[in-house]
């Protein structure tokens, strides 16, 4: 039998199945992470592969540095304005909504007879935070829209709880080597982790759009070079300063995505493709580090199903309505909150941390989790866009245009830039013409999408409803163009 053994050609025909699967998820409705664990776990020992991995500290240093990626990734395109109205709520799920997941959920695991009360606390806390990258790539392929500020809450509580599930998967650990640290030593670290990886990620998000702006570098293609040293120097210097790096990046991420630099576009879509890159590493790696032949065992899946139960219709409801108690957020939408509460690759690779750690049932543990995270994609995942249609909270979602024309942030761009915007209903410039729009100077429409086409405006291009224009000019005047073309018949009425 012809045996593949040059890594080149493995890594590649992974890279390429991984691809692969990506476009095929969106066709059968399945999440691509569960795909790409799928090919790791194809590729491992107990598939056609042949693969043996077994090295939980790689796995757990490959875990770290994809996850720290795709959390600064994550914070560079979310939007402040759109998260700044549900800051405080998300903050609360994204701390106390994860505390009590772990306590609740610590609960009956405790009452099993295979763990201690300690090893249930490691268990709900390595099961304590959401995956924000599985929950939106649901509604992405199942073209589903929410209401309100669902959205914003959502992505922003998914992506800043896992510093919390991190935190308090590493004080479990400590309890359980080290029980006679004491709860006050535990509870002050948390503070000066979490105060440390605040301030670090405010200070280099701030000194980063800074030193791009002044430290011009002469080769364009360079600037992608100083997206990794921002990354992991945040992440470093964080660490190196006992705070929280999963915050300080995310902190980061959200600091430059709300800024303005050179190439900030081009920076934007090099880490969301690099982003992209860490998690088919990440997955492909723990697939590979899980044995199907394990996972599927009945005192797993057993186990397994008890936690998921539990997880998903006790534990993590309880949690979200305590936390989010004195929102303005109805029941229904309290209701979903609950329900997108889907696990990802986080808890699979905070299982690694008992591995690491040569804790006794570690290998058990992580089996167990895996199961769990299987279970809550597909049963979550699978409902979860006829979940918002019977809350009736979904909204028609606006397909992201793919326009012909880029234009980046350049050192001759000054404060020009491009903006998208939509056309309303009722706005009051719809049958008007371009020439007769009252544009100030400098203001140019460059585009015009109208339904699946493209026109390049004159003069004499008519503004029809539901049209979507590609502006370009100088920040402030595109404020007030943006105003002009958004305002209502009514608004003109009056």
């Amino acid at each position: 039998m012809l045996q593949i053994v040059n890594p080149f050609l493995v890594t590649g025909l992974l890279f390429f199945l991984s691809l692969v699967a990506g476009s095929l998820s969106e066709k059968i409705k399945v999440p691509a992470l569960i795909l790409f664990l799928g090919i790791g776990m194809l590729a491992g020992v107990d598939g056609p592969g042949g693969l043996n991995f077994s090295d939980a500290n790689a796995a757990n240093n490959v875990g770290t540095f994809a996850l720290a990626f795709i959390l600064f990734s994550g914070g560079f395109q979310t939007k402040w304005s759109d998260i700044k109205p549900i800051v405080t709520q998300g903050v609360v799920l994204s701390t106390l909504g994860v505390l009590l997941t772990a306590v609740l959920m610590a609960i009956p695991i405790a009452m099993l007879p295979m763990f201690t009360y300690k090893d249930a606390f490691l268990l709900g806390a390595i099961v304590s935070s959401t995956d924000a990258a599985a929950v939106f790539s649901i509604l992405r392929t199942q073209k589903v829209g929410l209401k309100g500020s669902l959205r914003p809450l959502l992505e922003f509580e998914s992506g800043s709880n896992d510093p919390m599930a991190v935190f308090l998967t590493l004080t479990a650990i400590t309890w359980l080597t080290a029980p006679e640290v004491p709860v006050t030593e535990l509870a002050l670290k948390f503070v000066v982790q979490m105060a440390a990886g605040g301030a670090i990620g405010l200070l280099m998000g701030r000194f980063s759009c800074w030193a791009i702006q002044s430290l011009q570098v002469a080769n364009e293609a360079l600037y992608p070079v100083w997206g990794i040293s921002i990354v992991m120097s945040t992440f470093g210097i964080t660490e190196t300063f006992y705070g929280n790096g999963y915050l300080a990046v995310y902190i980061c991420g959200i600091v430059m995505g709300g800024g303005d630099f050179l190439y900030k576009y081009s920076l934007q879509r090099f880490h969301e493709g690099f982003a992209w890159l860490m998690q088919i590493i990440m997955f492909l790696v723990l697939g590979l580090l899980v044995t199907p032949s394990e996972v599927v065992n009945f005192s797993v899946m057993s186990i397994g199903l008890l936690l998921s139960f539990c997880l998903m219709f006790v534990a993590r409801p309880i949690a979200v309505f305590i936390g989010s108690m004195f929102s303005r957020f109805n029941w229904r939408e309290k209701l979903f909150i609950s329900w997108t509460g889907l696990r990802g690759a986080v808890p699979i690779i905070l299982a690694t941390y008992p591995l690491t750690e040569g804790h006794p049932q570690a290998k058990y543990i992580f089996n167990v989790i895996f199961f769990v995270v299987l279970t809550s994609v597909m049963l979550q995942g699978k409902t979860l866009a006829w979940f918002a249609q019977f809350l009736k909270i979904d909204a028609p979602v606006r397909e992201a245009k793919t326009w012909t024309l880029n234009f980046d942030i350049t050192p001759a761009s000054g404060t020009d830039e491009t903006r998208e915007v939509d056309i309303p209903r009722d706005a009051s410039v719809i049958g008007m013409a371009v020439k007769d729009l009252s544009f100030p100077d400098g203001v140019t429409i460059l585009l015009i999408n109208r339904g699946e086409k493209y026109l390049i405006p004159k003069g004499g291009t008519v503004i029809e409803r539901d049209d979507t224009l590609l502006l370009f000019g100088d920040r402030e005047k595109l404020s007030s163009v943006e105003r002009i073309l958004l305002r209502s018949e009514n608004e003109n009425d009056a």
